[in-house]
């Protein structure tokens, strides 16, 4: 199941379907920046990566809202 647009919102944690490389292995994320491109910063180490929103919405499992 993907994840549509209307789901999600600045600040919310988003679970991955894939852990980031970092020595953490967190799949968890912040959604820090909303646009044609989003934004989200790991939760393990806070590496930022910016995805274009079509790519996220494929790769994020489920929302986790604060």
């Amino acid at each position: 199941m993907s994840v549509t647009n209307e789901m999600y919102e600045l600040n919310d944690l988003v679970e991955m379907k894939k852990p980031h490389p970092c020595a953490p292995h967190s799949r968890i994320f912040e959604i820090i920046r909303l646009g044609a491109e989003i934004k989200i910063k790991c939760q393990g180490c806070g590496n930022v990566i910016v995805l274009p929103r079509n790519d996220f919405n494929k790769k994020a499992k489920k929302i986790i809202k604060k």
